[in-house]
């Protein structure tokens, strides 16, 4: 190798620490770094301090709080990642390091440890219960499809919606379904179509794709999007083996985007066919009734009314004549035992009158001033006294 400086050239420490920071950040201005997180220290600014390493290295990383805010997932150490930067050369401490502009996790089995723990979170929340699914419209008019508008899931939503029912409009609400920022713009079109009831359902979805393909739709952001969502929701997210959370947030989930077209949009041939049969059973019921009416009808002729009208009049004044007797014996008897009742208080009080006592051979004796002698010390000796025996007076004198 040819030497770049000759062999008596003296540096100092910074010179030297200048040339490597020149020589490292003009050859590492834009790299793409994989190793595991240690010695994680977010800072209460909000930038993030951490190491990069593999089984043989290490490297000092930091991300500053305006890249920082960008991530969507929570760095723990022991987790793998795939960062993006620029190498640069602390020269106080004579150390380098990488500063990261975008990292994301990388390897399935840390994003599948990352996907449990936020479905875990969710579901806490209640985002997934059952109680929150709303039912799919059986006939809807026009359905929204939140995917690519260049993928293949649309082009088969479209075709499968057309040949089943070409009635059916379909709202396409174009978005990113991976890659950075496609989460944004699929929760933002799940917003637009709720804010202005666009449709009676909304597909949300897209074709197959490797685990990191689908994670968009694993995003929390996404999953709110769609549990919040008056509009019902069927996740359509990748082949039937693939899963997102968005199929747990959803009222529905479908195997492809494909199914989801056949859930919610019914063949027209199976809607005209069930109209038919229900026209046939209409007309089946009615025709059913108006010949029960017209045999209920006839047997009301004329002759028949004066038998019918007497048959629920007769009991009726049997009833009434039964009453009446009935009413008229009970006052009779009423009158009897209210007369017996006055002739024995009769007899009583003819018993109890002072004149029956005195037909008896009773009399009463009163002094001169009216009182009556119930006993001889009521007289002295002398006195005049007045006897009323049954008929007339007699005047005496006590002896």
């Amino acid at each position: 190798m040819t030497e770049l400086f000759p062999k008596d050239t003296v540096f100092t420490v910074s010179n030297l620490t200048s040339l490597i920071r020149d020589l490292l950040e003009g050859t590492f201005s834009n790299i793409t770094l994989e190793g595991e997180i240690s010695n994680y220290r977010p800072n209460a600014s909000g930038h993030l301090y951490f190491t990069l390493k593999d089984e043989g290295a290490q490297i000092s990383a930091v991300m500053f709080r305006g890249r920082a805010m960008s991530l969507d997932f929570v760095p723990k150490d022991g987790m793998k990642v795939k960062c993006t930067g620029s190498v640069s050369v602390y020269a106080p401490r004579g150390n380098y390091q990488i500063i990261i502009s975008k990292m994301e996790i990388a390897g399935a089995g840390n994003i599948l440890q990352i996907l449990e723990e936020r479905k875990r979170k969710l579901a806490q929340e209640g985002l997934f219960d059952s109680e929150r699914k709303k039912p799919i419209p059986r006939f809807s008019k026009r359905i929204g499809v939140v995917t690519s508008p260049t993928g293949a899931a649309l082009r088969d939503i479209l075709q499968i919606t057309k040949r089943r029912n070409p009635g059916v409009d379909v709202v396409i609400l174009p978005a990113l379904v991976q890659g950075e920022g496609a989460a944004i713009t699929i929760a933002n079109m799940i917003k637009t179509a709720n804010d202005f009831d666009m449709c009676d359902v909304l597909i949300v979805g897209r074709g197959g794709g490797s685990l990191e393909d689908l994670l968009p739709f694993s995003e929390e952001v996404v999953v709110r999007a769609i549990a919040s969502s008056h509009i019902p929701v069927v996740s359509a997210v990748g082949h039937e083996i693939d899963w997102a959370l968005s199929d747990y947030a959803a009222d529905m989930r479908a195997p492809t985007p494909s199914a989801a077209a056949e859930l919610v949009v019914p063949k027209q041939s199976d809607i005209l066919e069930g109209l038919e049969a229900y026209k046939q059973e209409f007309y089946h019921q009615i025709s059913t009734k108006v010949e029960r009416l017209k045999l209920m009808v006839k047997s009301f002729d004329v002759s028949n009314m004066e038998v019918r009208f007497r048959s629920i009049e007769q009991p009726l004044l049997n009833r009434l004549e039964n009453a009446r007797t009935a009413l008229i014996e009970g006052m009779n008897q009423k009158v009897r035992d209210t007369k017996s009742i006055v002739e024995q208080s009769v007899r009583i009080l003819e018993q109890a009158s002072p004149q029956t006592i005195l037909n008896r051979g009773y009399s009463m004796v009163r002094t001169q001033d009216g009182k009556v002698v119930r006993s001889e010390a009521d007289v002295l000796s002398g006195a005049k006294i007045e006897i009323t025996p049954a008929s007339g007076k007699i005047l005496a004198t006590v002896d």
